[in-house]
């Protein structure tokens, strides 16, 4: 049974508990509707600042998250984990919690609801209250919170998560965060007695209190330490990330609320605390940990951008689908394309760890229209190689390219690079081989015949080579017939009759099995029998326009068990999965094959690639 005041009162209502604020928006609804004005002001004030604080978490998450920026700054190097991200995912209790104290408070005392806009005395009475009565009270109730059962019951919560994160600050008990409620309502309290109180104070004390919490747990050191080399007191007056990180990592120690003058005080300052701020904000001009593999992805398209931690955690740490929430800032997310387009380069975007190697995920900042404007092309290719240049002068392994990064007509499926750099130590990987291996095994060996589109593209030519020698049938779809017959001539002589070639949907109106390699329109899905089922390697997916027919989903593989600092999702993919080009150039990097796998599909190391991939524990999405 859980401890009294642990647990949250609204902890099952899921985003129900919103509701809980909804009286507050029908008031000043109905009051601005039908009055013509906000009557009760101060339900719009709560309302506001609620909203204003969410946003300062916002840009708070995105900023520690914006890896391309704070990858050198970060103390901790470890990546938050969907298991973090699930138990922080109700990190803003808090605020509905404050948000119906301080509706208690007005109904109580209307004299609330008149506060003056500004009055300077305000912010002075505050900072005194809260420097002489909530540093030393928040000192005192945290040490008491990590006395054996206080911690066990009411404290454990906010320090079970191994990363830090703004959301972390948010991320307590019940009974911690109204210990909060009290930390932070003593200073606006006592100056609104006083008499100095003022709407603005108001504001500007929470902003500033949440402002210095996120900060602390931001996980990336922001404070330069050239500050307390100059101005020595200041050590004693502000806390740091790195400071605060200290405390989770070392309890016992590091305590206050954001002055460390009550933990010299209270003797217990962690003597490492200048030290180690000093090392991670000088180490922040050096490059940091070489990655050993490295995915070089693309936006696919506005809304999808939307799909990073850096904009949304908790929305990027599910698989992609449009979401009604994201309309409001589609703009944004189209200025920020245009300006992507003019000045931005390659940047880092995600990272986890496998059995000691780092791998990260680059972005290519283009989106998917791009790489069909003939114009745009050659700005595509130079970005690209501009990443492959950046990892191998750095010493990064295995690059491989993503989805259209490297499409056949705009590199040659990244032979364009590599026959333009021989001199290359990172080996370029298209991961093609892997994704035309899970294709294959996920059609079951008892079929006979296949319908491929697509059929003479370079995973079209793979699949259907290797299924002849499967002795299945393979219905290609193509108008020209010196491609199938190149094609054809590749086979082994008495498998080439297995390859058929076709130029109609019609052809394959008794075959259940589709390989879709090239985007189809539902009018041509009507030709498929009932029951068939599309595998596909196209982007983007095809329509699921037939409820008697079944759709498989991209090439895709599960990332071993032992992945750690995973906390994002690529695209559509379910946790924990990737695409099978990603999966690819791990299996190439795990191996330490040295030779490139660029251009066309090498049919005989599809198996070999696929035993790999199994070996070192990677699982094809469908078995598990």
């Amino acid at each position: 049974m859980a401890a009294p005041l642990s647990a949250w009162p609204w902890e099952n209502f899921g985003n129900f508990k919103y509701l809980l604020c909804g009286p507050l928006a029908v008031k000043v609804l109905h009051s601005w509707i039908y009055e013509g004005t906000i009557k009760d002001l101060w339900c719009f004030h709560v309302l506001l600042i609620c909203v204003l604080r969410v946003f300062l978490h916002l840009l708070w998450n995105c900023y520690s998250n914006m890896l391309f920026l704070t990858r050198n700054r970060r103390i901790i190097q470890q990546g938050v984990d969907f298991k973090q991200i699930d138990r922080e995912w109700n990190w803003d209790n808090f605020l509905i919690l404050q948000a119906l104290l301080a509706s208690m408070a007005c109904l109580i005392f209307p004299s609330l609801a008149s506060l003056p806009l500004w009055n300077p005395k305000g912010f002075v009475t505050l900072l005194l209250l809260h420097v002489s009565v909530s540093e030393p009270l928040y000192y005192w109730a945290h040490r008491f919170l990590h006395e054996s059962y206080l911690f066990t019951h009411y404290h454990l919560l906010h320090h079970s998560s191994p990363v830090l994160h703004p959301y972390t600050a948010g991320h307590a008990t019940f009974l911690e965060h109204l210990i909060l409620c009290v930390v932070i309502g003593i200073p606006m309290a006592g100056s609104i007695l006083m008499g100095y109180g003022s709407t603005s104070m108001v504001y500007g004390y929470l902003a500033a209190f949440d402002f210095l919490r996120c900060l602390g747990h931001s996980n990336v050191e922001v404070v330069p330490h050239e500050w307390f080399n100059k101005l020595p007191f200041l050590r004693y007056i502000l806390y740091t990330p790195t400071y605060h990180s200290l405390h989770h990592s070392q309890m016992g120690t590091n305590f206050c609320l954001f002055m460390p003058l009550f933990d010299a005080l209270g003797n217990t300052l962690n003597s490492n605390s200048w030290q180690l701020h000093r090392k991670i904000s000088s180490d922040s001009v050096k490059n940091g940990r070489v990655p050993d593999f490295v995915f070089l992805a693309h936006v696919v398209d506005i809304t999808s951008a939307m799909h990073v931690p850096f904009a949304f955690r908790s929305f990027s740490s599910v698989p992609f689908s449009t979401r009604i929430f994201l309309l409001p800032f589609w703009p944004l997310a189209f200025l920020i394309m245009l300006v992507m387009w003019g000045w931005s380069k390659v940047f880092l975007v995600t990272f986890y760890n496998l059995r000691g190697h780092l791998h990260q995920t680059w972005v290519v900042p283009r989106f998917g229209f791009q790489y069909f404007l003939p114009f745009a092309m050659k700005g595509i290719n130079k970005r690209i190689e501009e990443a492959i240049l950046r990892a191998d002068r750095i010493g990064v392994k295995v690059i491989s390219l993503a989805a259209l990064n490297k499409n056949e007509a705009l590199n040659g499926g990244g032979t364009l690079f590599v026959e333009k750099h021989p001199e290359l130590k990172v080996r370029v990987v298209h991961g093609n081989t892997l994704t035309a291996a899970v294709i294959l095994h996920e059609i079951p060996k008892d079929v006979e015949e296949v319908f491929l589109t697509g059929a003479t593209s370079k995973l079209g030519r793979a699949i259907a080579l290797h299924l002849c020698r499967r002795r299945v049938r393979v219905l290609m779809l193509t108008s020209s017939t010196e491609r199938f017959q190149k094609i054809q001539r590749e086979a082994p002589v008495d498998c080439q009759n297995y390859l058929v070639q076709v130029t109609k949907y019609q052809a394959a109106q008794n075959c259940k099995t589709w390989i879709v390699g090239k985007w189809i329109t539902p009018r041509e899905q009507n030709w498929a029998p009932s029951g068939t089922h599309f595998h596909q390697f196209v982007v983007p997916p095809v329509l699921a326009f037939r409820r008697d027919c079944t759709y498989g989903d991209l090439a895709a593989m599960r990332l071993p068990d032992d992945v750690q600092g995973l906390g994002s999702c690529e695209y559509t993919m379910e946790r924990g999965v990737v695409h099978a080009c990603h999966a690819g150039g791990v299996v190439h990097q795990l191996e330490g094959w040295t030779h490139h796998e660029v251009g066309a599909i090498d049919v005989d190391r599809i198996d070999l690639v696929w035993e790999a991939a199994v070996k070192h524990g990677l699982r094809p999405v469908s078995s598990t």
